[in-house]
């Protein structure tokens, strides 16, 4: 049974990698709209995101209608026109605080973590998304009339990537070995 166990474990683990490795940061998007089902799903992916407590702080704007995309697209035109754009932000009145650090936030730990779920569902769902924060989140708050305590932390443009759209290269496959960047003590 442990042999069939490890057996199955490697090859989940191997699964998570490959999808891992294939995933890219999409800059070019075909005009093609998402399904509201894989949507649903990319969405629940953020839902189930670990955070902090599972205080869950994550507010998602699902940024699809014409005058939304517009708006963010007046922000950043690093939305690379996708059809979807979500905005990832987090609430600071339900966002965990540390009692052991001064003044320490998971909010943005929390929407960071909930950002990679989806990221990787859409991956699964072979959706195209980049993980954007070149934009000025002030803006972001005042032209969304967002909350004070609705803090933007990213955008994850999503949609089917274009016929041209590839990794970006060189900086794809280049990672420090893991003797750089692991240390056991």
């Amino acid at each position: 049974m442990d042999d069939c166990i490890k057996s199955f474990s490697s090859i989940i683990m191997r699964t998570f990698l490959e999808l891992a490795r294939e995933r890219y940061s999409v800059r070019s998007f075909a005009s093609m709209p998402i399904e509201e089902e894989k949507l649903h799903l990319i969405l629940q992916a953020g839902q189930i995101a670990p955070t902090a407590v599972n205080y869950q702080p994550q507010k998602i704007y699902v940024l699809q209608s014409e005058n939304a995309l517009y708006k963010i697209r007046s922000i950043t035109k690093n939305t690379y026109n996708a059809p979807t754009v979500l905005l990832i932000c987090y609430d600071e009145r339900i966002s965990w605080k540390s009692h052991f650090v001064e003044e320490y936030n998971s909010g943005e730990m929390d929407a960071s973590i909930v950002c990679t779920h989806m990221m990787l569902e859409a991956a699964e769902l072979g959706i195209g998304s980049c993980w954007v924060l070149l934009f000025d989140p002030a803006l972001v708050q005042k032209e969304f009339d967002l909350p004070q305590f609705i803090h933007p932390i990213c955008l994850l443009p999503i949609g089917y990537p274009s016929e041209q759209s590839k990794p970006y290269a060189p900086w794809h496959d280049t990672f420090r070995s893991l003797s750089e960047t692991v240390e056991y003590l």
